[in-house]
């Protein structure tokens, strides 16, 4: 979870990630994860900015061999 997705930033006026939004968000990672555990594998989550976590993730495991990334579609 990125900081910056739920600190004062707005969209048309509105807050970009209201309470109801976070919690649908928080209630899907818990069900993924959930699904991921029944199937013998996992969820990795992690508070902070994409380009410090990831980096730190991968340190951490050592032997990655691929990494792939969403990037979100912004108006102009």
């Amino acid at each position: 979870f990125d900081p910056r997705h739920y600190l004062g930033t707005h969209c048309q006026g509105f807050p970009k990630t209201g309470p109801h939004r976070l919690r649908f968000l928080l209630e899907s990672v818990k069900d993924l994860r959930e699904t991921l555990k029944r199937k013998g594998s996992t969820l990795v989550v992690r508070k902070g900015k994409p380009e410090d976590v990831v980096h730190e993730l991968i340190t951490q495991l050592g032997s990655v061999s691929a990494v792939a990334f969403h990037e979100e579609v912004r108006e102009i």
